[in-house]
């Protein structure tokens, strides 16, 4: 008879483990609480948004507080948790993810350093977050290319690898913006080069990442139909292209093709546009915080393309455009759709992460109804800000601007409830 110690193990399939939720929860808090900053820094520049001073202290500080803490800590937690799995391996060093969620903070100091004009602190702080980035794209990386041929995954390696390329370019293009300080960087006007290098990462890095991850996860939490595989990323090849479009009209003063970028990426988006309103409509849990931020960040998305055609025909103030596009695309959409996903991740994995016996339903760790206050919040104030800038309506745009604060505030105490229910869950298991 075989010796059972000699039997040959069977392999079992490829797959990858998240993140633990001692490392994830901090991130996901941290992101909420930049969020928190930056949308009181937008409160506070509502009067320079309204004048479209773009180069006055508070509307930078709040762009450079989403983009440089909300976004990598949302991002960095979010790509701990699924992509592992969704790409269906681990990053060789996973313990280096505790050094990126350190460096990260230098994202902070460096929002005081522009706002500032603190050149020297600037200059370290963002040489620490470039590192701590440049270690978050390698683990990207490396699971792209470790993720197993000839098996079928959820999420397109080609699309993250297009992500990665516009988020690295927008870092290079925003450091040069800052280095240089003339009215020219690259022999482009400062306010064109400032908006190719907001397009770059808020359409090149998040919505690109947002359709490839989000063809999965969105059906997925709102429980509804999955998308059906594919072979070849179009929408958002099409989307890069029609971004790269844009981004070469407006940097060389071509109207008719930023407008032609306008319509490829605005054809691009038709297919995972419709994709998403129906797994809202037809999930069981379509009218929660991930889904239905999605739902209203596009209509944020078809408000934009609309002003942005009309101003780029002729119509209006080019200029007024630009910024209510800025605040509907960054704001409304982007921000939106990734803010929307944080509560239920972070209570995904803490749920995913509970010791051995009982656990809770995953609904349990997620305060349902908080987040749903804070789409209502959220919707109002950016469509209120937004018109108020559009409107010439300092008052209107006030008003937008303290609704979309206390969104902020609604949805950093729901992500801090989560966090403190698997805390208090988890410790009661294991006494039990």
């Amino acid at each position: 008879m075989t010796s059972l110690t000699a039997v040959r193990e069977l392999p079992l399939a490829a797959t990858g483990r998240p993140a633990p939720f001692g490392l994830g929860a901090p991130a996901y808090l941290m992101a909420l609480a930049g969020w928190l900053g930056a949308s009181l820094l937008l409160l506070a520049a509502v009067p320079e948004l309204v004048r479209l001073e773009l180069s006055a202290r508070d509307p930078v500080a709040g762009a450079h507080a989403i983009g440089l803490v909300f976004f990598p800590f949302a991002v960095a937690a979010a790509v701990w948790q699924l992509l592992p799995v969704m790409l269906r391996n681990d990053p060789p060093r996973p313990g280096l993810r505790w050094l990126v969620l350190v460096l990260l903070l230098a994202g902070i100091p460096l929002v005081v350093a522009v706002d500032t004009d603190r050149r020297r602190i600037g200059a370290v702080s963002a040489a620490l977050l470039a590192v701590g980035l440049a270690l978050l794209l390698a683990e990207l990386v490396f699971l792209v290319r470790g993720a197993p041929a000839g098996r079928m995954l959820v999420v397109s390696r080609p699309a993250l690898a297009l992500a990665g390329l516009n988020a690295a370019a927008a870092f290079v293009l925003g450091a040069i913006a800052f280095a240089d300080g003339g009215p020219e960087p690259l022999g482009v006007p400062y306010e064109r080069f400032l908006l190719v290098h907001l397009s770059l990462a808020v359409l090149g890095w998040l919505t690109v990442l947002i359709l490839a991850v989000g063809r999965t996860l969105v059906p997925m939490l709102a429980a509804a139909a999955a998308a059906p595989p594919r072979r070849v990323p179009l929408p958002e090849l099409a989307l890069v292209g029609g971004l790269w479009t844009y981004a070469l009209g407006i940097a060389t003063s071509l109207d008719a093709v930023a407008a032609l970028g306008v319509v490829v990426m605005a054809v691009a988006l038709v297919v995972p546009a419709r994709r998403f309103v129906v797994a809202a409509l037809a999930g069981k849990f379509g009218r929660e915080g991930p889904a239905a931020h999605v739902v209203v960040g596009l209509a944020f998305l078809a408000q934009a393309v609309v002003v942005s055609l009309a101003a780029l025909a002729g119509a209006g103030s080019g200029r007024r455009a630009a910024v209510v596009c800025v605040l509907l695309v960054g704001v409304g959409w982007a921000t939106g759709v990734v803010l929307g996903h944080l509560g239920k991740l972070v209570s995904l994995s803490g749920w995913g992460s509970w010791p051995p016996g009982p656990r809770p339903r995953q609904a349990e760790l997620y305060p349902r109804r908080g987040w749903q206050v804070e789409l209502a919040l959220f919707a109002v104030g950016v469509e209120l800000l937004a018109v108020g800038v559009f409107a010439s309506s300092t008052a209107t745009a006030r008003v937008g601007g303290v609704v979309l604060a206390l969104s902020a505030i609604v949805a950093l105490l729901c992500g801090v409830e989560s966090v403190r229910l698997v805390v208090a869950g988890r410790r009661a298991a294991e006494r039990s």
